[in-house]
């Protein structure tokens, strides 16, 4: 729980370690309540504790606890948005004054980015047809532009850090701003987006269901959108262009719209990867698409 502690902590200040000190006792709680097993820590994110459970019919599942008690709500309605699709998993059960939610483990789980290559493509491509059949609930509220508007707003900050703005420049990151806007304006297909689909967001259901997408953050926009993070992720392994090309094929999707968004995501994947340490080939191919 330490390492989970201090990000938690990094997203949501001192007052998460008072959180993350009662976990234990409301993942019991939850547990006596609902019926499940509760099993060792899976995983926590920036914003989540993720705990293996067994549900009370054996069904193996996962307990998510967050501190941010509305983002887990509307990640609830999200992954109830998507339910019909099947490529999202199954919400068994939440509680939004908790902060607390069950769903389904997807399996094997194996993430996108460590299956077989070659017929990913096709797979990514079958699952963004699932995705955008999916009518959204009217008046929904988010869509790509207010997606943008925030991530620019937040992660343009990052320029002032010395490591970000030393690669980075105020000009770059406006011309990065001006071809979303353009692609924006000149949306014409609008699908529902899963809103967040990188390949950590990707994992393998099995011959049966397919890849299955975690952690929506649903909009409504491009449907190139979903794919871009995928294309983005070919840097310094193919090739963005050449990634785009295989990806867009697959998927049924305008390639030079697909191109023309790698090129405005591109700044941003260069700051993940200059943040965790990633290779400087695909650093350096990112910035190029700067340009």
């Amino acid at each position: 729980m330490e390492e989970a502690g201090a990000v938690l902590v990094g997203r949501f200040g001192p007052e998460a370690k008072g959180w993350l000190a009662e976990v234990p006792n409301l993942a019991a709680e939850l547990a006596a309540r609902w019926g499940f097993v509760l099993g060792e820590l899976f995983e926590s994110g920036a914003s989540s504790v993720v705990l293996h459970c067994k549900w009370p019919d054996g069904t193996p599942a996962v307990l998510k606890l967050s501190p941010d008690r509305t983002l887990l709500t509307k990640q609830v309605e999200m992954l109830r948005v998507f339910a019909p699709s099947g490529r999202v998993p199954a919400v068994l059960s939440a509680d939004a004054e908790a902060g607390a939610m069950v769903l389904e483990e997807v399996l094997p789980g194996t993430m996108a980015e460590d299956m077989p290559q070659t017929s990913l493509p096709q797979q990514w491509g079958e699952l963004l047809a699932a995705l955008h059949a999916m009518t959204p609930p009217a008046h929904w509220p988010l869509d790509l532009r207010g997606r943008f508007d925030e991530s620019f707003a937040r992660i343009g900050r990052r320029l002032s850090e010395p490591t970000i703005g030393s690669r980075i420049d105020p000009a770059t990151w406006q011309r990065a701003i001006q071809r979303c806007e353009r692609l924006l304006d000149s949306q014409t297909r609008l699908v529902l987006l899963h809103g967040d689909l990188h390949l950590g967001n990707v994992l393998d259901g099995g011959p049966s269901r397919g890849l299955i997408a975690i952690d929506p953050k649903a909009c409504i926009g491009d449907p190139c959108f979903d794919a871009v993070d995928y294309v983005v992720a070919g840097a310094g392994h193919e090739g963005v262009e050449a990634r785009c090309q295989r990806v867009a094929t697959a998927c049924g999707l305008d390639g030079d719209r697909l191109y023309a968004w790698s090129r405005v995501v591109a700044p941003m994947a260069a700051i993940a990867h200059l943040t965790w340490g990633g290779p400087e080939p695909a650093i350096d191919e990112l910035l190029a698409l700067c340009c």
